[in-house]
Parts: structure tokens; sequence; C-alpha cells
């Protein structure tokens, strides 16, 4: 990080930052441990023209859940463009291990996060981002619809245009939204994490649950769960506490499938085609 960085968070801080080491903080932004004399905090910085957009976002989607008052997110204190990018500046949570209580606590709570309730319909009011790229949250009163025509289609899309998928591999809009309207039940509008994979929540030092790197917007409860069950789950202490408060529904299962379509699809275009066979076994299997 150069000395010009430094001193404007020095300014920013009111203190003086006397070390800085850089940390793992995902794929997209070189992220570091900031430490004064009394305290820790946590940047990240992006080069790229859309970093302040995309940081923009994601302190957005972590005031939305803190406000929520069900779980816990690293405070947010400072955006602003960089260069060419940007930066986020906020708290540095120390974390742990998971202990199952730890974890069936955060079930609880993430069930309570999904009991927050859109008054608008499914969406949000404003876009923001899955990993590095765009996320329309264009609001709809109809959950298939939406889901449908602001999640899968875009990412197919994507996809086509870089050569990932062919048209032979993509079903048209009036047979995705007959299929989703079949699979899904009746749905309210609860508050996402929308990105909720193991990389994106922490345990603290003293047992809080933490969620980080959010792309917030208003859908069926079951999305959060799909993606945690991704890439090998979460355990069964948090699914049952989960379960204590928002039951099972007849069809999760198949409707598993269509929502890690998405993820699937994200992955697909940030990450090239070795994510194609799961996206055209998905999307033979119900297309």
């Amino acid at each position: 990080m150069d000395k010009e960085l430094i001193a404007h968070l020095n300014y920013l801080l009111c203190t003086k930052i006397d070390r800085v080491s850089a940390i793992s903080g995902g794929d997209i932004s070189r992220a570091y441990l900031l430490e004064s004399e009394t305290e820790k905090f946590f940047i990240k910085v992006n080069g790229q023209k859309n970093a302040l957009s995309m940081f923009v976002a994601e302190r957005n989607g972590l005031q939305t859940i803190l406000k929520t008052n069900t779980l816990s997110v690293p405070r947010p204190f400072h955006v602003e463009p960089y260069n060419e990018g940007g930066f986020i500046l906020m708290e540095y949570v120390e974390s742990k291990t998971a202990t199952s209580k730890e974890m069936a606590l955060f079930g609880r709570q993430l069930a309570r996060m999904h009991q927050k309730l859109g008054d608008n319909g499914f969406g949000m009011e404003q876009d923001n981002f899955i990993g590095s790229l765009g996320q329309s949250n264009k609001t709809h009163q109809d959950w298939a619809s939406f889901y449908v025509e602001e999640r899968l289609l875009p990412q197919m899309q994507l996809a086509f245009d870089k050569g990932l998928l062919n048209r032979t591999d993509t079903p048209n809009e009036e047979k995705m939204v007959a299929v989703c309207n079949n699979l899904f039940p009746k749905v309210n509008p609860s508050l996402l994490h929308g990105d909720l994979w193991s990389g994106n929540f922490l345990i603290s030092n003293n047992g809080v649950p933490f969620l980080i790197d959010p792309a917030v917007y208003y859908g069926h409860h079951e999305v959060d769960i799909a993606m945690t069950k991704l890439f090998g789950g979460f355990g069964d202490s948090f699914y049952n506490s989960y379960r204590e408060i928002i039951p099972r529904e007849p069809g999760e299962e198949e409707r598993m499938d269509i929502y890690q379509l998405y993820y699937l699809l994200v992955h697909l275009n940030l990450f090239g085609s070795s994510y194609g066979p799961p996206v055209k076994r998905i999307l033979s299997a119900y297309f």
C-alpha cells in the first residue's frame, strides 16, 4: 500500500497507522489489516473502474443487514474513490473456527433475518453485485418472474456472449417462468445475504456470527440455504436451528437445484468452462 493512501487513512481515522499487513480478502480486491497503537481496521482496495460502485453496494448491503438487528456485520466506515478504482474501510473482526453451538446461533440468527420482509416486492431499490458481476434488483411482485428475468436470464445471456453456452443449452423465458411457477410455493420477500457461501461469514473470537460481502435483495429464503449447500454445507447444527424457526417446505430439493443454478452460472461467467457441465445438467433436467 502506498504512502499517500496511508497518510489519507491516518487523516480519516484520526490516528496513526503503525502497521499494514496484506491478508486474504476475496478474489477481487487487495485486502489489508491496518493496525494503530490501540485499534485495528480492515480495508479493501481495487483499481478497477467499477470498484467504487462495488464498494458502495457492499457498504449499503452491510448497513441493510445491520439495521435488522439480527446478524452482526463489520461496520463500514468509509468508501471513497482511489486512483481509477476505490476502497472500503471497515471494522476489523478477529475470527476463529466455529463450534457447533456457534453455528446453531448463526442458523437461528439467519432465520430471524429471513423473517424481515420487504414492503415493495422482490428485489431492492438499488442494483448491486455478485462477485464482480452486476446484479439487477429491479423489483417484481411475482417471485418466479423476478428470479428468471433478474437472475437466470442475465447470467445465461452473459455466458452465451462469452461462448460458454450455446442456444441449444438455453431455454426460452416463457418455459422457464412456467417451470418456476410450478416449483415455487407462495413466497414472501425475505431479506437475503445473496451470496452465502462459507467464505462470506465468520465467527468472531467471542463467538458472534458475522456476515461479510453481501449481495442483498428481497427473495425466497431458500436461495440463501441453497447457496450454503453448493460447496459442502454448514453442518447439522446450523440447519437444525434454522429449521426450528423456518421449517422445510415440500419441494425444497428441486428448488435447490434451480437456486444453485444461478450461482453456478455466476461461477461459469467468472471462472470459466469447468462450471459448464453442472449448469447444463440442471438446464436439461428442469427446462
